[in-house]
């Protein structure tokens, strides 16, 4: 930016105007919530289409607007192809085919999170505690956020990562203490369009670099690398080969709705009946989002040696420092909010989700409580959330094995992973014996966790490894686990 001062004076009053946007769309949520239940779940009966864009904005978090974008700055076409082609178009099918079963089962039962349903739909309390339980490892995405929006606000602000980080941390899990649901959905409708307005402003950044055609943009890249280019790259610890590329992404987009933050935002519509517009809304808006991964290839171009002024770019760095060097202040200023609105959609998400999760699933299993404890409680879990996920963020901020995304990648694959057979069987089968399931969650945990850290298969031996191998693999051995012992299961006792 040519004039720093006003760039960090003009991101400081846009930062306190948003958050006050938020904090009043807080107070009108939580003034409507009455219970535990109304805080999971919301009770304001909200239009399908306004859901639709929560669930866009849940979805597409600070991994597709500010992580992965830095994926494909250094690894170029091939990183493309897996985060922002094939990835997306599995992800967007399976949630078509999961969702109408989910919400339709879900709204029978009563459920609010995704550990309630798996114990509603098999009749089973202690299933109910184990998805609880797993569900924590729901915090390393937490942490990936957390680091995602302290990258860009700190770039933004020139302000020390540490007290950026704090911040972050005190303001949003303070207010996700009260609104819940409700608020959730205003705030999410208003950053899934501020984050379509700067999707396509990030998308169209690049426009000069396609001046000799799309064969031009190419040569450019070449002349950085070679390997940009190309549909494959070897030198990469994630897109060396088709497999990794194409198989392992078709499998890990198929299962990505089996979280939490994502299937579950199907149980806020008030009439299943309503499901078509919900995903037309949630999947227009989502392919456009997921585009920006295209942005990585701009910031090589714009950083061909990844480095600026003489320091290397740490890969979560990259994307917000292509922001704040690339944009006006005015335009800067927009996609900065954009960049964070981002971030905060997914992340109030996964704190809502979370936080239910462990009160009632878990502290409310072993302990049931009253309804009226329970949200207090509900609050002291929202508070020891934000004590934990803020020092692995730190220690992430500080120490990144490449980038928090492999961090993240490695505890969120390992959940939808486990998730995946119950949630298909549970949507499509009738009668699934509970030890058909559970067993293909322990299944599915152990493979995926036993080839990653015992460095099984040749795409485990490298300094950084790739999660998303280990997490296909786990799915393919756990889904051939659960079709077996359900062929010769006995399914005579309705579930």
């Amino acid at each position: 930016m040519k004039d720093s001062q006003n760039w960090t004076l003009y991101i400081s009053i846009i930062l306190v105007l948003y958050a006050l946007v938020i904090l009043f769309f807080v107070v009108r949520g939580a003034l409507k919530v009455k219970s535990i239940s109304d805080y999971a779940v919301g009770n304001m009966g909200f239009p399908s289409w306004v859901v639709g864009l929560s669930l866009a904005a849940s979805m597409t978090s600070a991994a597709t607007f500010v992580i992965n974008p830095g994926f494909i700055a250094l690894y170029g076409i091939s990183g493309f192809i897996s985060f922002g082609i094939v990835m997306p178009i599995a992800a967007i099918i399976s949630l078509i085919v999961f969702t109408k079963g989910f919400a339709k089962y879900g709204s029978k039962v009563k459920a609010t999170t995704m550990a309630q349903w798996m114990g509603n739909r098999y009749n089973s309390n202690s299933y109910k505690f184990f998805f609880g339980l797993i569900a924590l490892l729901l915090i390393t995405f937490i942490v990936l956020i957390n680091v995602g929006l302290t990258q860009v606000i700190s770039k933004s602000l020139q302000a020390d990562p540490f007290y950026v980080l704090m911040g972050i941390t005190i303001f949003v899990f303070g207010y996700m203490m009260f609104g819940g649901a409700n608020s959730m959905v205003y705030t999410n409708t208003i950053q899934a369009i501020i984050m379509l307005i700067v999707a396509i402003m990030m998308i169209y950044s690049g426009r000069e670099f396609f001046e000799n055609g799309i064969s031009g943009f190419m040569d450019q890249l070449k002349t950085i690398d070679p390997k940009l280019t190309q549909t494959t790259n070897e030198s990469s610890f994630l897109f060396r080969d088709y497999f990794e590329i194409i198989f392992a992404q078709i499998v890990i987009g198929v299962a990505i709705v089996c979280q939490p933050h994502i299937i579950t935002k199907s149980l806020m519509l008030k009439n299943p009946s309503k499901v078509n517009l919900y995903l037309l809304s949630s999947i227009f808006f989502m392919s456009i989002y997921f585009l920006v991964v295209f942005v990585g290839l701009y910031a090589r171009l714009t950083f061909p040696d990844l480095t600026v002024d003489g320091k290397p770019l740490k890969m979560d760095e990259i994307i917000p420092t292509y922001v704040v060097t690339k944009f006006s202040v005015a335009a800067g200023v927009l996609v900065v909010v954009g960049l964070i609105s981002a971030g905060l959609s997914t992340l109030e998400s996964l704190i809502q989700s979370l936080s239910i999760t462990i009160t009632t699933d878990i502290i409310g299993t072993v302990a049931p409580k009253s309804k009226e404890k329970s949200f207090l409680i509900n609050k002291v879990v929202i508070v020891l959330l934000a004590v934990v996920s803020f020092i692995l963020s730190w220690k992430q901020i500080q120490h990144p094995a490449l980038s928090v995304a492999i961090f993240a990648q490695n505890g969120v694959y390992a959940y939808f992973a486990a998730a995946f057979v119950p949630v298909l069987f549970g949507t499509f089968f009738k009668q699934v014996p509970t030890k058909v399931v559970f067993t293909a969650s322990v299944v599915a945990l152990v493979s995926h966790f036993g080839i990653y850290y015992l460095r099984i298969t040749p795409y485990m031996q490298e300094t950084v490894n790739n999660p998303g191998v280990s997490a296909a693999i786990a799915i393919l051995i756990s889904l051939c686990t659960g079709l077996i012992l359900y062929t010769f299961s006995d399914k005579t006792v309705k579930i």
